[in-house]
């Protein structure tokens, strides 16, 4: 097959891991920055093109889109779709999941375990906001938030309402989650592909720090998972309709709770933290359903 891996750094590890695998699995494997793609929106024959050409027709495109470049990366994604190229996660899966609060709204409506959550742009009562999802401490998002950034943990009822205060000042919609104390600054980070739970690693937050990710300093161990927190990762990933994914979740004593979907989950912790060949399963899935058209919205969502 002809594999294209849509990223802006062919340096990054999960770029260069899934070119190898893909290589090594007998097929060809391009990486293209899409951010330098541009398209040709023309009736029954759209292309995209890049470097002043028009690119070679690709059987599947792995997107890895960072949350800054959202919008055009999906933008790009939906022009393959068109072309009847397969994405392994579809456009619109992506923007779903990209959108925190609609994720949060779409596994609450299919009764998926997730923190309690407020979401405010200008409550005329931020104590009411704070007392619904159980009072201080709490866990106060930035919307538009990713690694870790824009995430603050408010302990008393006062700090909380100083920063709810100070974000609204910058006209800022945010979260209001209930913090969940018992997972003691750690989280699982569940790697699914075709619905499947591949690989699972614990995630432990550095001293004085109560956010887990990697990016923070955060620690990556193996760890086995229970079937309740199984079951919750592949659901949510198939509520969000995404293929490849990494579904983020806390142990809480009522159960397993989603934090976060990630389109584009990366391989670094996690194949360093299990051993196992993420990559490579990744290009499996491709292999198994990659076919024209193969997609549920084919780039009309």
């Amino acid at each position: 097959m002809r594999i294209a891996i849509l990223s802006r750094n062919p340096k990054l590890y999960s770029t260069r891991r899934l070119k190898e695998a893909g290589i090594a699995r007998g097929h060809e494997v391009d990486v293209v920055d899409t951010m330098h793609c541009y398209m040709d929106i023309t009736s029954a024959r759209p292309s995209v093109r890049y470097n002043g050409k028009r690119l070679p027709k690709y059987d599947a495109v792995i997107p890895r889109i960072g949350a800054s470049v959202s919008f055009y990366g999906t933008s790009v994604v939906r022009q393959f779709e068109m072309m009847g190229t397969y994405s392994i996660n579809e456009s619109v899966a992506i923007s779903r999941s990209r959108d925190k609060l609609r994720s949060l709204q779409l596994l609450s409506r299919k009764g998926i375990g997730m923190p309690r959550t407020g979401f405010a742009h200008h409550p005329d009562k931020i104590d009411d906001l704070i007392k619904n999802v159980g009072g201080a401490p709490v866990v106060i998002k930035l919307l538009e938030g990713t690694q870790g950034i824009g995430v603050v943990l408010a302990d008393t009822q006062k700090a909380a309402e100083s920063i709810i205060e100070a974000f609204m000042g910058l006209n800022a919609s945010i979260l209001v989650q209930e913090y969940i104390k018992e997972a003691g600054g750690s989280d699982i980070r569940c790697f699914v592909v075709g619905g499947k739970v591949v690989a699972a690693m614990k995630r432990q937050a550095a001293p004085g720090e109560f956010r887990s990710n990697l990016h923070r300093g955060g620690s990556a161990s193996l760890t086995r998972l229970s079937p309740a927190e199984r079951k919750c990762a592949v659901d949510a990933a198939r509520t969000m309709g995404l293929n490849c994914c990494g579904v983020d979740i806390l142990r809480a004593n009522d159960g397993p709770v989603v934090m976060e979907v990630n389109s584009s989950p990366g391989l670094e912790g996690i194949e360093a933290a299990t051993g196992k060949d993420v990559a490579g399963m990744v290009i499996e899935f491709i292999e198994k359903n990659a076919a024209e058209n193969n997609t549920k919205t084919r780039g009309k969502g």
